[in-house]
């Protein structure tokens, strides 16, 4: 009998690395339309996804411009506040997740006291600009 103790054990541990390894999931976001509610629509051409981590100094601007690729971002650390013209403003923080516009023109400036990070996943393809400057 203390010989189907450790037996018992170690499948009990199996079965629990089993069931734990793969990672826990933490839904950020999940949406069919932007911020301002523009249905989701791919670019045609070879698709390609492009990550960068886009850093702002405090006050500094974006400039008016477009996206033409849907685009992902995970603000992570700071404060963006966004005029999307008529669409109205608003500020994302640390922690927000969102779509953001695109085929919208809208521009941000950096509204906190320290420096902006964001986690931006455009959703492009390869002769498609991520990002259209307007003026």
């Amino acid at each position: 009998m203390k010989h189907l103790l450790p037996a018992a054990l170690i499948c009990l541990a199996a079965t629990a690395q089993a069931k734990d390894a793969y990672p826990p999931v933490h839904l950020l976001l999940q949406s069919t339309t932007s911020v301002i509610g523009e249905p989701l629509t791919y670019p045609e051409g070879t698709p390609q996804i492009t990550m960068a981590i886009v850093t702002m100094q405090p006050g500094q601007k974006t400039g008016l411009h477009k996206h033409d690729a849907p685009l992902a971002a995970y603000i992570l650390e700071g404060e963006i506040t966004v005029d999307y013209g008529a669409a109205g403003t608003r500020t994302y923080r640390k922690g927000d997740a969102l779509i953001e516009a695109f085929n919208s023109p809208h521009s941000g400036v950096n509204s906190g006291a320290g420096i902006v990070r964001i986690l931006a996943v455009f959703v492009g393809a390869t002769d498609v600009p991520n990002t259209e400057p307007l003026n």
